[in-house]
């Protein structure tokens, strides 16, 4: 299958409404064949929106989308599709059970009478692939393959269909950072094919190692659009939150003090012998690669793996959690790295996800006192600045920024000592991650403790105090502030690899 040409698109005053919302307000852009377009903006700033219009999901209110010359005041997903218009979203829509062609070819099967024709697909597929840059073995089980590997299937698919605007939502938040490099290099085998790709990211490293231009949107509105090679990383976060922000992370008036946790011979969940120390008022960065063992440290000391050797003791005594509720007993809380999944019930309120590890604290004689509940979360969310209508606010409707925040409202309403943050901005914008560290120093202000793991090299660098660096779950050594450097990092977890 022969590669398909990109298509020129201009949105013309897009306008999406919602009761009591406007999620889209008068956006204009220009999409130019052959051009990696980022499009960039803090959670709640419209991106999503923007994909669903463009791809047909949802119809605009008002405006309208020009595609190769021909006008349209709405899309459906089967009129986006005919034009060659196709999103690749974060979570895909393949069928693991099914082979990596048969895939590609879902919903649109190839047939010999009424037979499937599984040689003329696996042979299509596999060019698809070779156009893509990879190779995939047609008829392996998607299931069996790794996240990038599925997110090629993905793309392959959407080029089965003659796919020519592609649009990418943060395709790289499932990916490791070898998957990432070899998702870089699938952009750019599309972009010189004539591909016209639609990127939407966070991380700004990637905007300005794939893109052509860049445009921002805040608050539904469109901004400004610039060349890549004329605008800057400090000049972009500016146009997306509306106000200055420091490029430093915040400092602390205050340096840590006595030792809190001390952690000894910690074994078992695939981590080794793990000895430290954290001080009161310490922010402890934890390093490494995909698979170093962090993650799996931080359900030990959480209670939610089991055990099998070593000693945790908080200011003495003894706090080795059996089970989560023991850690949470021990004044022990996991901000963990999938908020979604393991950190909140997206269906409840922002109240109830607050209250929830306590809820029965609030109960009396069976009956629930919703206005001591709903004292309690009003003062979070002042805390906290989260941004929401009310208490009720159902928290899968929240950006990421503002979950995240729940989540840490619902751990601190615990009143832990010890905090252990597993990848705390992954998946939010700049402006939450400003708040985020703020939120940070301020608890180590207060004299918590503060366990930080992070893929992220600048803000482990940025945000930590000591960085203890593992490997294959063992330790590998811990580096005193003046010690902290990429390099010093990157040659006690791999030489040469990418935190």
């Amino acid at each position: 299958m022969s590669a398909s040409a990109g298509i020129d698109v201009r949105l013309s005053d897009i306008t999406k409404e919602y009761p009591g919302v406007v999620a889209l307000g008068g956006v204009s852009l220009e999409l130019r064949s052959g051009e990696v377009h980022a499009i960039v903006g803090e959670n709640g700033a419209g991106k999503s929106t923007l994909i669903k219009v463009l791809a047909g999901a949802v119809p605009a209110t008002s405006g309208s989308i020009t595609v190769e010359g021909q006008e349209f005041t709405k899309l459906t997903p089967a009129l986006a599709q005919s034009l060659g218009i196709a999103v690749i979203y974060q979570e895909f829509t393949l069928v693991p059970s099914l082979t990596a062609a048969e895939n590609v070819f879902l919903g649109h099967f190839l047939k010999r009478g009424a037979v499937l024709d599984r040689k003329n697909m696996d042979r299509i597929a596999a060019e698809q692939f070779a156009r893509l840059g990879v190779r995939i073995d047609p008829r392996v089980q998607v299931g069996e393959l790794t996240t990038g590997y599925q997110q090629i299937v993905e793309i392959a698919k959407a080029l089965s269909r003659n796919a020519r605007l592609l649009i990418m939502d943060e395709p790289s938040a499932p990916l490791t950072a070898a998957e990432v490099e070899a998702m870089y290099g699938v952009v750019d085998a599309l972009k010189a094919q004539g591909m016209t790709i639609v990127y939407i990211s966070h991380r700004m490293d990637e905007i300005f190692r794939l893109a052509d231009r860049v445009s921002v949107l805040r608050d539904g509105q469109y901004v400004a659009t610039r060349d890549i090679t004329d605008t800057t990383r400090r000049e972009l976060i500016n146009l997306m939150v509306g106000r200055e922000l420091s490029d430093g992370y915040p400092q602390r008036e205050s340096a840590p003090g006595e030792v809190s946790l001390s952690v000894s011979g910690l074994t078992g969940n695939g981590v080794h012998d793990i000895g430290f120390e954290a001080h009161a008022g310490e922010i402890l960065g934890f390093g490494g690669l995909i698979g170093a063992g962090r993650t799996e440290l931080a359900e030990l000391l959480f209670g939610a793996k089991p055990l099998e050797a070593g000693e945790v003791t908080l200011r003495g005594q003894s706090v080795v959690a059996r089970s989560p509720r023991a850690a949470i007993a021990h004044r022990i809380a996991l901000v963990p790295e999938d908020r979604k999944r393991h950190g909140l019930v997206l269906e409840f309120s922002i109240q109830d996800n607050i209250t929830l590890p306590h809820v029965a604290e609030f109960a009396n004689a069976g009956v629930v006192d919703r206005k001591a509940e709903r004292a309690l979360a009003d003062k979070y969310m002042a805390d906290l600045r989260i941004k929401a209508p009310s208490p009720n606010e159902i928290v899968g409707n929240l950006s990421g920024g503002n979950q995240q925040k729940v989540v840490l409202a619902k751990w601190l309403s615990t009143a832990p000592e010890v905090l252990i943050f597993d990848e705390p901005t992954r998946g939010i914008d700049v402006g939450a991650r400003a708040e985020i560290y703020r939120i940070m120093n301020a608890l180590a202000e207060e004299g918590r403790t503060i366990l930080m793991i992070s893929s992220d090299m600048e803000e482990l660098i940025g945000m930590s105090d000591r960085i203890i660096v593992l490997r294959e779950g063992v330790q590998q050594g811990v580096l005193a502030k003046e010690e902290i450097t990429q390099e010093s990092v990157l040659a006690l977890a791999a030489e040469g690899e990418i935190v």
